[in-house]
């Protein structure tokens, strides 16, 4: 009898981490909120050019990979979005589209169509570009859901 107890106690413990992990506390609809809401605190803030927290949608460790671009890091990433906002000679708007999240423990996988628009200063004509992409979200230590990696396209 004390031996089967013995032999249960590793299962018990990893049980026990197991389900008092971050992850683990986290429902998937629960995931899937945060980071809906997550993509949509960017939006606004992108399309408002508040640089303030631009780039809390990404994790430090990101990798960016856009076709046709070196891959880009976290680092990288933030120069860019900063002095996008900062251009007043245009105007960026983003919006998206979510195609379909899966979610598996402190992973999850984001499927969605970004849509771009550009304005010239003065001008009443935007460019517009639609890039379907995936993102790979990472639950972090700080419970939020963050941006780890991500592939991105210009539709055809």
């Amino acid at each position: 009898m004390k031996r089967r107890v013995l032999a249960a106690l590793p299962a018990g413990c990893w049980l026990a981490a197991v389900t008092v992990s971050p992850a683990a506390a986290q429902s998937d609809a629960v995931a899937e909120k945060a980071i809906r809401d997550a993509l949509s605190r960017w939006t606004a803030d992108f399309n408002a050019r508040d640089s303030t927290r631009i780039c809390d949608l990404f994790a430090p460790d990101l990798r960016y990979d856009f076709r046709g671009s070196p891959e880009r890091d976290y680092n990288a990433m933030c120069n860019l979005l900063r002095q996008a906002l900062s251009d007043r000679s245009r105007k960026f708007t983003y919006s998206f589209d979510i195609k379909e999240i899966i979610v598996s423990g402190d992973i999850a996988i984001v499927r969605l169509v970004w849509t771009s628009r550009v304005t010239q200063e003065g001008s009443s004509q935007a460019a517009e570009t639609k890039e379907p992409g995936l993102d790979v979200f990472r639950l972090q230590p700080d419970g939020k859901w963050r941006i780890a990696h991500y592939m991105a396209y210009e539709a055809p």
